[in-house]
């Protein structure tokens, strides 16, 4: 989506994510939601609280499921008998894509990444391959954001703010009597 703070689909029934007792406002920009948030980000209502720690718990518990899984190939790895160098290669390869994701995810949280060239798109497309082999820190980087605020909140609530800045700015620009804004009068031509 654009950060212009208008994604959601405008509906204060509950069907865009909304918590139970939110309501979006009919003028102006919509709050966009967040993945397993919804729009309850914004007052922090319809159970955010919990939404936070089942996001924390979970992304939690899939990085230990994944850790195991890892852990299993590594057995693989050790029975096959392939050689100390192969298994120190394969856990420093996790480990630097495992903080490479972390790092990437916590600074996704807080700026959005948008490609400006065909080459940023490209790095883009190489850097998931990356992602998914560190998934353990992508979901860390959740499982500690979840902390401090719904992961990507800080980001959707500026760019709202800045939404509803620019529709007041707008909305009190058009309010009023158009004769009176300006000191310069017209002239009536002949």
């Amino acid at each position: 989506m654009s950060g212009n703070g208008s994604g959601g689909s405008g509906s204060s029934s509950g069907s865009n994510g909304t918590g139970a007792g939110e309501t979006v406002p009919d003028t102006g920009p919509r709050p966009e939601p967040i993945r397993f948030f919804g729009t309850t980000w914004l007052h922090h209502d319809g159970g955010y609280a919990l939404r936070r720690a089942g996001v924390a718990a979970g992304a939690l518990v899939a990085a230990a499921a994944g850790a195991f899984v890892l852990r299993l190939g590594y057995q693989g790895l050790t029975i096959a008998q392939v050689g100390g160098v192969v298994n120190a290669l394969v856990v420093v390869g996790f480990a630097i894509c495992s903080a490479l994701a972390f790092r990437r995810t916590w600074e996704g949280f807080g700026r959005r990444r948008e490609a400006t060239s065909e080459a940023d798109a490209a790095a883009e497309r190489s850097m998931h391959s990356l992602m998914m082999i560190g998934f353990i820190g992508t979901l860390l980087a959740y499982f500690f954001r979840c902390f401090a605020e719904a992961p990507g909140e800080g980001l959707h609530r500026r760019e709202y703010e800045e939404a509803v800045a620019r529709h007041q700015r707008r909305r009190a620009a058009r309010t009023g009597n158009p004769a009176a804004r300006g000191s310069k009068r017209r002239r009536k031509h002949p």
